[in-house]
């Protein structure tokens, strides 16, 4: 089954990659790897949710958020190689627009790990930090950036 089956098994719809919002590229390619820019939870080139995470907004709404970035990160690699089930992602590096006494920062990233490993298997478990932060561009909950790699298969 595609990656992309799996994911509106899922639930989601797979975008197209989104465009930079600046003098930058959303993905670089060096021999095997594969480096994106930080992406969130954007739908349609607008937040599909915004605010604090342990005041505005959720636990559980930071999860959510944090899954439909790891689709958009997704559709980042699938700009570069056409088909998915040749990437294994390496690292994560999660950031969480936190309210200064939430510390659950590592839950809401769970987001994106699970999804990985839901629609990647072996090749979506990963190393990772999830960082909390007081603020994130548009205000976004979250946002994740990543290194992968395309394998050979």
């Amino acid at each position: 089954m595609l990656i992309e089956d799996k994911l509106k098994d899922l639930g989601y719809e797979f975008p197209d990659s989104p465009p930079p919002l600046a003098n930058y590229v959303t993905v670089r390619r060096s021999g095997n790897r594969i480096y994106t820019s930080g992406s969130g939870p954007i739908v349609d080139g607008i937040p599909s949710i915004q605010g604090r995470v342990g005041s505005e907004v959720t636990l559980e709404e930071a999860y959510e958020a944090a899954s439909l970035t790891a689709v958009n990160l997704l559709s980042m690699l699938k700009s570069e190689v056409s088909d998915l089930s040749r990437i294994r992602v390496i690292k994560l590096l999660g950031f969480v627009n936190s309210s200064p006494d939430f510390f659950r920062q590592a839950e809401v990233i769970n987001g994106a790990s699970d999804l990985f490993v839901e629609v990647l298997g072996e090749n979506g478990k990963h190393a990772r930090s999830a960082i909390g932060t007081s603020m994130l561009p548009f205000n976004i909950p979250v946002e994740i950036e990543m290194i992968a790699e395309v394998i050979d298969k």
